[in-house]
């Protein structure tokens, strides 16, 4: 489970599994609960949990998208470790995805960028990472992992304009969802030439490539 006051917990639901149980009906992919659990163990058990309401499970191309987040939660945030302002961001990003499948690309760049900025991963976008020299509003800039936002190089096939960079920058600055979505999905070439940078970026601090994006890739493959 995802908590906004005790992060990530891992819990067990005894019975779960019997026809009769409650939680059967309850316990299903990225749904808003609230729940009580007990125990001092690494693991403790899950007393009860009740559907707070909202959206349905997402399906789909949505269903995928979310055991993305998922997975990103999974691998980026330590057991017990409250971070509440991931946590909205997290269930905010599910609510848009679940009920607008017209947003969900523009949601999930929305997460990425917040994600990274909130884990403190995000260098300052109004400059050049390495030399801290403003922006040419003109130039080309791309978000390279070692190096921080660098002036692009002709084999950078993803690269933004410093205006764009700087605009993004400012949405940015509130750390707000509804903003930052509203500024990508108005900026649809920012949010396409994000994505390969923006996964290198968390791909490097999972520590290994993200298994959900491969599995997206084969099914739409099949």
């Amino acid at each position: 489970m995802l908590t906004r006051h005790h992060g990530r917990v891992a819990l067990i639901a005894k019975g779960a599994k019997r026809p009769a149980s409650n939680f059967r009906p309850v316990l299903l992919p990225m749904q808003p609960l609230r729940i009580t659990y007990s125990g001092d163990a690494e693991v403790k058990a899950l007393k009860s949990a009740e559907w707070v309401g909202g959206y349905a499970m997402p399906s789909g191309n949505a269903l995928l998208t979310g055991f993305y987040l998922n997975e990103l939660m999974m691998r980026l945030l330590l057991r017990d470790d409250p971070q509440e302002l991931v946590y909205d961001l997290y269930a905010q990003t599910v609510s848009v995805v679940a009920q607008n499948n017209s947003l969900m690309t523009a949601a999930l760049r929305s997460f990425e960028l917040l994600l990274l900025q909130n884990m403190g991963w995000l260098p300052d976008l109004f400059s050049v990472t390495q030399t801290q020299q403003g922006l040419q509003t003109s130039s080309l800039y791309n978000l390279n992992v070692d190096t921080g936002l660098r002036l692009a190089t002709n084999a950078d096939a993803w690269s933004l304009l410093g205006s764009q960079w700087e605009a993004l920058a400012n949405a940015l600055l509130s750390r707000d969802f509804s903003q930052v979505l509203t500024h990508v999905t108005t900026a649809p070439q920012t949010t396409q030439m994000l994505k390969n940078q923006l996964r290198a970026l968390l791909n490097y601090h999972c520590g290994q490539p993200l298994k959900t994006p491969q599995m997206m890739t084969a099914l739409q493959q099949l």
